[in-house]
């Protein structure tokens, strides 16, 4: 199943097409209250990286599932910046210890961002140091992206290299603790943010909200 595709733009009140999408799909597959909670929250975690992106573009949202695997995306699209909306992109990047690379959330949103202005290959971010968890996280989904970014791929470069900072953000990161991963994938002038949640058979879980 496919929900309707939203429209989404830097207007906050657009968001909240995004949460009627969710309670519809929820309803529509019979998600339990628990289900349906950490669905929205899952939603909450996306919107919040929005606005940051939206500066520099516009783009859709929606959710898929089939049965109980569950897709939210949002696609974005670059659009033509001015000097001064680039410069402000790029001076995330300029800081080795800008606080904006701090926690989870942050890091998927500084990725979307260096890919949407176009600076996949020759990044700021990338490398070693603070934005190492750049390099961490480059994944293999490239059926669909030119470059793809995996939240899986990060835990799992972040356990290899004993990384105990990094596990302390996965530990307290809610987007880390509840989705199965997140792909961050570019290809020209558009990013997708996909965060992948499977769900137990809802019989299973009722009650246990």
């Amino acid at each position: 199943m496919k929900t309707d595709i939203c429209a989404i733009s830097n207007d906050k009140a657009a968001f909240g097409s995004i949460f009627t999408e969710v309670e519809k799909s929820a309803e529509y597959n019979r998600l339990s209250k628990k289900q349906t909670l950490q669905l929205r929250l899952l939603a909450e975690e996306l919107v919040g990286m929005l606005p940051e992106l939206l500066k520099v573009g516009s783009g859709e949202f929606w959710i898929e599932n089939n049965k109980n695997d569950f897709e939210l995306h949002a696609s974005i699209k670059a659009e033509r910046m001015s000097v001064y909306e680039k410069e402000d992109i790029l001076s995330i990047s300029k800081s080795g210890n800008n606080a904006a690379a701090k926690g989870i959330i942050n890091k998927i949103r500084l990725v979307a961002e260096e890919m949407l202005d176009g600076y996949v290959e020759t990044s700021s971010i990338t490398g070693a140091g603070p934005y190492g968890f750049y390099d961490l996280g480059i994944s293999a989904y490239n059926e669909t992206w030119s470059n793809a970014w995996s939240l899986n791929s990060y835990k799992q470069g972040a356990d290899s290299s004993n990384d105990a900072e990094a596990w302390d953000e996965l530990e307290k990161s809610i987007i880390a603790n509840l989705a199965d991963d997140v792909i961050v994938g570019v290809i020209g002038k558009k990013v997708d943010i996909i965060i992948k949640k499977t769900f137990a058979d809802t019989d299973e879980t009722e009650g246990k909200a």
